[in-house]
């Protein structure tokens, strides 16, 4: 042998727990439809409102987010039509999960 470890034959992953936003404390779901920078981006959510929302400190360094991902979006008391924060990405299982169980019927 060449000292070389083989790799190990892909696992699928399964879905154990998928985080649900909690809508007494007003979160609800949105898609990131523009990246501005300065962890800010342009998101749509379920309620039909566009927010401009960004990551809190933090969850800064631990949340990667991309246009298109699925989110869960907490829109401030002060001006909270308008502005908001990501609080959870979700991976693309967890989206599939999602859609097969009609939550993001809305979006």
């Amino acid at each position: 042998m060449n000292g070389r470890k083989k790799k190990a034959p892909p696992q699928q992953e399964q879905i154990v727990r998928v985080k649900m936003p909690k809508q007494r404390e007003g979160e609800m779901f949105g898609v990131v439809m523009a990246e501005f920078g300065g962890a800010r981006f342009s998101c749509y959510c379920e309620d039909g409102k566009e927010r401009i929302c960004r990551i809190p400190g933090r969850l800064k360094r631990r949340v990667w987010v991309r246009e298109g991902d699925y989110v869960i979006v907490k829109p401030w008391e002060i001006e909270g039509d308008k502005k908001g924060d990501i609080l959870w990405r979700y991976r693309p299982l967890e989206v599939e999960w999602l859609k097969n169980r009609n939550y993001l019927k809305d979006l």
